[in-house]
């Protein structure tokens, strides 16, 4: 009678034992679209997901956000979408390819001016973008990091006059389809300022840049959501990729590449009046958890 009364308890058992060992053993193949800002972050993520899933491959696409959507639009198989920005996930919502309800935001990323180590044009501040003779990269319209740049330029206008935003763009030399391109320009010593996102600047070419903070009060909260695809070819793997991107083990690989997690905003004062120095790359991880952690929760 006492074996008897034990026997669900040991079918339950084996059951749960059983879904772990088949949860464990996942295989297959993943395909992942994700802006170009997410390069670092998402290659770091699929080294880590390989860990716990050795038998999963994941195939990463990466390009501008827009450009992503629009694939996506056109029908282009993929499993999980991971935007830079609201309005292109909204695009692919729209096209009935991913469901509104299985978004999530898993980070936010802020603006930052670059440019080359040694600083020859003597750039300090967003207001020496409006001298003459200024060599400025920016992405090309209709990318979320020129989005973002062009209500940043706004937000200086508002305070300055309409002359600002007008002075800024006089000196656009180049624009660039996306984050990376702008990045690799300075770089190079191609130009002498470019817009980017803080993470897209700490990769391989870190020392070859110089990072000057945007004000906060004309900074700009990138916001980047992922969704699994509605007719994902691989349906429970795009689900068990998304629970690792928003997991505790993402949020360190997040925060290592310059990215912050949407569940650390809080009420952080800033003081909108100090003047921030100019920062090296090295020092920029702690810069990204003051800053992050300070903004509001607009999408700009």
């Amino acid at each position: 009678m006492r074996f008897q009364a034990l026997l669900p308890l040991f079918m339950l058992l084996n059951l749960c034992f059983a879904n772990s060992s088949a949860q464990d053993n996942l295989s297959g193949s993943l395909t992942v679209y994700a802006a170009t800002s997410l390069t670092d972050v998402f290659e770091a993520m699929r080294d880590a997901f390989a860990e716990t899933y050795p038998d999963v491959t994941i195939l990463l696409n990466f390009a501008n956000s827009a450009t992503l959507a629009a694939q996506l639009t056109a029908g282009a198989p993929a499993d999980v979408f991971a935007s830079a920005n609201e309005l292109q996930m909204q695009v692919a919502v729209e096209s009935a390819r991913v469901d509104e309800a299985d978004v999530e935001i898993f980070a936010h990323n802020r603006l930052v001016l670059i440019v080359p180590a040694g600083n020859p044009a003597t750039i300090h501040s967003l207001d020496d973008l409006t001298r003459d003779n200024i060599l400025l990269v920016l992405a090309a319209e209709g990318t979320p990091i020129r989005a973002y740049t062009d209500a940043m330029l706004a937000s200086y206008s508002d305070e300055r006059g309409d002359s600002f935003t007008k002075g800024v763009l006089r000196n656009l030399v180049s624009e660039e389809s996306n984050v990376r391109q702008v990045v690799a320009r300075i770089a190079l010593g191609e130009a002498d300022a470019g817009i980017v996102y803080q993470s897209d600047a700490l990769g391989d070419v870190a020392d070859q840049l110089i990072a000057i903070p945007v004000a906060e009060r004309h900074n700009q909260l990138a916001s980047y959501p992922i969704a699994p695809l509605l007719d994902a070819v691989e349906p429970s793997l795009a689900e068990r990729f998304m629970r690792f991107v928003l997991s505790d083990e993402a949020l360190a690989i997040l925060e290592a590449n310059g990215f912050c997690w949407p569940a650390r905003q809080d009420d952080v004062e800033v003081d909108e009046a100090a003047t921030e120095p100019a920062l090296e790359f090295s020092d920029i991880g702690e810069a990204t958890k003051i800053e992050c952690e300070a903004a509001s929760l607009e999408d700009g």
